[in-house]
């Protein structure tokens, strides 16, 4: 029987706090709000949410319960998996280790929730399986106070994967104890099985040790036909990467456009292109990138920044490929998955800052 799981209220947020920085979080969300029948309650239960008015959450196999206004029960209840579907997961998450290894790092993977969608397992929640109930007198599905509920336990989810298998179902003991008895040893052999040792958890890799290298500026005395500022900057630039190499680093392979632009970002060197030169001071590579080649972005990808955008009741912006525009502003979306701002200028677009996953947080 698994234990019911406890944690504290949540303080008072910020105003800008945001609720389930995790696609799998957010995957909660979604659920939650498509099953709404009224979108004023789900504002109501977004700002509720931060106010610090949700007592103690308990999680419970298939139930979330918490004290609302200090008076009202709140309930949302999640749709268990059946033994033949836990099953048919297990198995999912058996065939790679590395699937259990990113849940024990508090990840989802994709690929684990793709193969689990495969074998007919509705690991993340869609509509219909989430029930909110509530003995207050609002009529709304969800109220505000199961909105609220909900919209918290995003956090929890956020930080422990774990907290979505045991609403399904089962939780973390549960589930590493039945992979550990599936990947048993036969009682000829020895030892722990790879499985039964990896849940145990692996200790990080020490930190390798410190490179100790000094760059010693060049002196070049003047020659006819020698640049020698250029010269001590490239020498400069070289040393830089050679550092970087000796630290663990791999400096990407740039195309000479992408190397100038580099350099003059570095070094503070007029190339006569002020927008490319920000653009790699914010984004590096992938800044210059998103600057100056438009794309188009998969339909999934941009469904759930759109999902994003709407949560946090923004005005709707005009979208073209991978640019989205509202007024002077501009979000472009880099292959990175990062979303890049641009304001404009005299007609022209020039990068005003660093990226973010989350659109809406550059629309403030």
């Amino acid at each position: 029987m698994t234990a019911v799981l406890g944690f504290p209220a949540f303080p008072p947020q910020r105003a800008g706090a945001r609720f389930a920085t995790s696609w799998w979080g957010r995957a909660w969300v979604k659920a939650m709000e498509d099953t709404s029948l009224d979108h004023t309650l789900l504002r109501k239960g977004r700002a509720y949410a931060k106010t610090g008015q949700v007592g103690p959450i308990a999680v419970s196999p298939g139930r979330l319960a918490a004290t609302t206004e200090g008076e009202y029960d709140t309930v949302v209840r999640v749709a268990q998996l059946t033994d033949a579907e836990w099953e048919r997961f297990l198995d999912q998450v058996a065939a790679q280790s590395g699937h259990i290894a990113a849940l024990l790092d508090g990840e989802v993977p994709h690929a684990l929730v793709e193969a689990a969608e495969d074998a007919a397992v509705p690991l993340l929640p869609t509509v219909g399986d989430l029930e909110p109930e509530c003995d207050c007198p609002d009529w709304g599905h969800p109220c505000k106070h199961a909105a609220a509920l909900c919209y918290q336990t995003s956090w929890l989810l956020d930080g422990d994967p774990f907290m979505l298998l045991l609403l399904r179902g089962r939780g973390r003991t549960e589930l590493l104890e039945a992979l550990q008895l599936r990947d048993a040893p036969t009682p000829a052999a020895t030892g722990m099985s790879a499985l039964a040792a990896f849940s145990l958890g692996v200790p990080p890799l020490p930190a390798p040790p410190p490179v100790a290298v000094e760059y010693v500026p060049l002196e070049l005395e003047e020659a006819a036909g020698v640049d020698v500022a250029a010269l001590k900057v490239l020498a400069a630039s070289g040393s830089a990467r050679a550092r970087e190499l000796l630290s663990g680093g791999s400096p990407a392979v740039l195309t000479e456009r992408q190397d100038r632009v580099r350099l003059a970002a570095e070094h503070d060197l007029d190339i006569g292109d002020p927008p490319a030169v920000l653009a790699w001071q914010y984004g590096g590579p992938a800044g210059l990138e998103v600057l100056e080649h438009a794309w188009t972005p998969g339909r999934q990808e941009l469904a759930r920044a759109e999902a994003a955008w709407q949560r946090e009741e923004l005005p709707p912006v005009q979208a073209a490929r991978n640019r989205w525009t509202l007024g002077s502003l501009q979000l472009r979306l880099g292959r990175d998955g990062r979303w890049y701002p641009f304001t404009l200028r005299e007609g022209e677009w020039w990068p005003s800052g660093a990226p973010e996953r989350d659109p809406a947080a550059l629309a403030y």
